[in-house]
């Protein structure tokens, strides 16, 4: 995207004569990083940072991190907590139900490689990735609010830099 400085006499009613020049993948990836519609699904200790996350204090809506309740609205899901081999199918059906372009953050260690449980229990499954595909990774035990914004700003720059094409070959 570029502003062009100089421009006809006959554009000379824009604010400055300036004119914004862009491409429809420019503008389409712009409008889809900038409006982030998040389904939460938290199971343990790291949804409590990531309710704090939506509270006043952090405010995930400046960043347009809009809360959904069902997954036909939503096209972020927000995985924190621990992901149980009972719960699995019930993550993949909520992502399939997903529109496209669709995207997933892991948040915490549980989540990442099934943190502390990886070794002592059979019920809990040792990573999302198996369940499905993960955009972002944000460890921690539990991450702090501001590692869930910088994970959201990492998404958000790799959606601003994707092509239409791309969004149906994830």
């Amino acid at each position: 995207m570029g502003v062009i400085k100089k421009v006809p006499y006959f554009l000379e009613k824009f604010p400055g004569g300036g004119l914004l020049a862009t491409n429809l993948e420019g503008i389409l990836s712009h409008a889809q990083a900038s409006s982030m519609w998040y389904l939460l699904f938290g199971t343990a200790c790291c949804a409590i940072e990531l309710m704090c996350t939506g509270a006043s204090r952090y405010d995930f809506d400046r960043f347009g991190m809009i809360f959904r309740p069902t997954p036909r609205q939503a096209d972020l899901i927000i995985a924190a907590g621990t992901i149980t081999k009972k719960m699995a199918p019930r993550l993949r059906r909520l992502y399939d139900q997903m529109s496209e372009p669709r995207y997933v953050i892991a948040m915490g260690g549980c989540t990442i490689k099934g943190g502390p449980f990886y070794y002592d229990s059979y019920a809990v499954e040792k990573g999302i990735e198996h369940i499905v595909p993960v955009d972002v990774y944000i460890p921690g035990c539990p991450p702090r609010p501001e590692s869930l914004l910088e994970g959201c700003l990492t998404l958000q720059k790799k959606i601003k830099s994707q092509k239409l094409t791309d969004w149906h070959e994830k």
